[in-house]
């Protein structure tokens, strides 16, 4: 790395997060929480300015000729700055037709157009790419209750990613072979780790602290003329892998096909890879009820059946864990009690919170396989592959969680 990528990343470890909780904590004190205006502008000052030297003397090093890894880096540091910026109001593109901050977009525009990604930070950024140094990973603040939504969402994707990997595995191998008993066995055993990190992070994460001093740093912004939507911990090829190799959801559904094309370009080059690649593959789901109406009794067809419900049991727990623990209870219910002056460009994605719960319930019903008269679930699909097992006591990876 150039002498000026190193210091803009020592700057984006100590100094910004120094300052972004200082400007929280001044924030959280307030009666009205959600209130930037007037608070704490000289800290404002110094993060924009400071940033911004950094961010002109990678503009003028034109920083995209050291590897992807380089380069990927640098564009997570200008995309943290930016969205910092956006936290507090320094830029909103409700009130612009183009970002500020010229050579922070020309940079990052530079950077996302020459390694596949969009222009901004992206979840890979805090998660599961956050390169730590001597034990300092990346973040907004060093606020405890960030670093722990940073750290289990981390652990929790890395759980999805293995269980999509297992499930992968199977595809050459064909749902009918007896040796696919170890990769549903290794989902499955992935999917109960995710539980349990999703579990400990509900019960520990702070309501106010993640939906007033967190949340707000995963807004949408503009790069240059364009509005990017924030990051969501979603974008990730994994949790996508298992709703198209478990069967929930075909990438040729309008709803879900609209979520692939918004979601590919947040996503790494490799995952995007991976994901096409899953796209082109009948699901594991969809491969057993062809063999259903010749072969149910057969006990090979029962050894994957109860393997490939034993993990689609626990992929829809995770879906309601998720709508239930962290969307009502994180998102939708403090967002209740909020001033409406509040209310514009609340959520990460850009619609209106309304809209955003609509989505997520679809999502929640698609991997629950819930029953709906407006769009095709796999409900009806389940119902009757249930119905085949034979012993559900003798399922060799779990039982049914409905």
């Amino acid at each position: 790395m150039s002498q000026a990528t190193l210091a803009f990343d020592r700057w984006i470890r100590t100094a910004f997060p120094q300052m972004n909780e200082a400007l929280e904590n001044l924030y959280f004190e307030q009666d009205d929480r959600a209130n930037t205006q007037g608070i704490g502008d000289a800290l404002k000052a110094a993060i924009r300015d400071e940033g911004h030297g950094h961010i002109v003397a990678l503009w003028r090093e034109g920083n995209t000729g050291e590897g992807f890894d380089s380069a990927f880096d640098v564009l997570g540091n200008v995309g943290l700055y930016m969205a910092a910026l956006r936290r507090h109001e320094l830029t909103n593109p409700a009130r612009e037709d183009r970002s500020p901050f010229a050579e922070a977009s020309s940079l990052s525009l530079h950077l996302g157009a020459s390694i596949g990604m969009a222009p901004r930070f992206a979840t890979a950024h805090l998660a599961h790419r956050n390169r730590a140094v001597a034990g300092v990973r990346k973040s907004f603040t060093f606020l405890a209750d960030e670093f722990l939504f940073i750290d289990e969402n981390a652990r929790g994707i890395l759980c999805l990613q293995r269980a999509a990997d297992a499930l992968f595995r199977i595809v050459p191998l064909g749902v009918s072979n007896p040796v696919a008993d170890v990769q549903f066995e290794a989902a499955a055993h992935a999917l109960d780790q995710a539980i349990a990190i999703n579990a400990r992070l509900f019960a520990a994460l702070d309501v106010e602290r993640f939906f007033f001093s967190v949340r707000p740093y995963y807004k949408p912004y503009r790069v240059g003329r364009q509005e990017y939507r924030g990051a969501n911990a979603g974008d990730f090829a994994g949790i996508n892998e298992l709703d198209l190799l478990l069967g929930l959801t075909r990438a040729s559904d309008p709803h879900y096909a609209q979520l692939l094309v918004d979601k590919m370009l947040y996503m790494l080059p490799e995952d995007q890879a991976r994901l096409r690649d899953c796209m082109r593959h009948r699901s594991l789901l969809d491969e057993l009820l062809l063999l259903a109406d010749d072969h149910a009794a057969a006990p090979w067809f029962q050894a994957a059946l109860g393997g490939l419900l034993g993990v689609i049991d626990r992929f829809a727990e995770t879906a309601r864990q998720h709508h239930a623990l962290l969307v009502d209870r994180f998102i939708a219910g403090p967002a209740a009690t909020l001033d409406r002056a509040h209310m514009a460009g609340i959520t990460a994605s850009g619609p209106p919170l309304d809209a955003l719960l609509r989505a997520l319930q679809l999502l929640h019903d698609f991997r629950t396989a819930a029953p709906r008269s407006d769009v095709e679930t796999r409900h009806a699909d389940l119902a009757r592959l249930r119905a085949l097992l034979v012993d559900p006591s003798a399922e060799p990876v779990g039982s049914s969680r409905d």
